[in-house]
């Protein structure tokens, strides 16, 4: 199962996520749940990359499916945007699969 924490600050400001694992649905390379998360959590952190200036750590490490991902500057509202967007997409991933291979949780620091 993937794991997802999305982390955000006491007023709903999304500051960054840890995801963790693997789907389970398939295969590697078939696994369609997995394909979908990455598609999106990618796409995230490119164009957050591409279209802001906020700085960023990223850790990850593909065998134990991990990656963490913090904004270590103020948020611009374009990155706020972006992260929003890709809580509403994972979201929506664990609520096709009735939370079978995606967990989304969210945690205030």
């Amino acid at each position: 199962m993937i794991k997802v924490t999305i982390y955000k600050k006491t007023d709903d400001l999304i500051t960054g996520f840890k995801i963790l694992g693997h789907a389970g649905f398939s295969h590697n390379g078939n696994d369609i749940v997995c394909a979908a998360v990455s598609a999106l959590v990618i796409n995230t952190i490119n164009s957050i990359e591409q279209f802001t200036t906020d700085d960023i750590d990223i850790t990850e490490n593909e065998d134990k499916g991990l990656i963490e991902f913090h904004v270590t500057s103020p948020i611009s509202s374009e990155t706020n945007l972006l992260l929003k967007s890709l809580a509403l997409g994972l979201m929506g991933i664990e609520a096709e699969y009735n939370g079978k291979y995606i967990s989304v949780s969210q945690k205030v620091k």
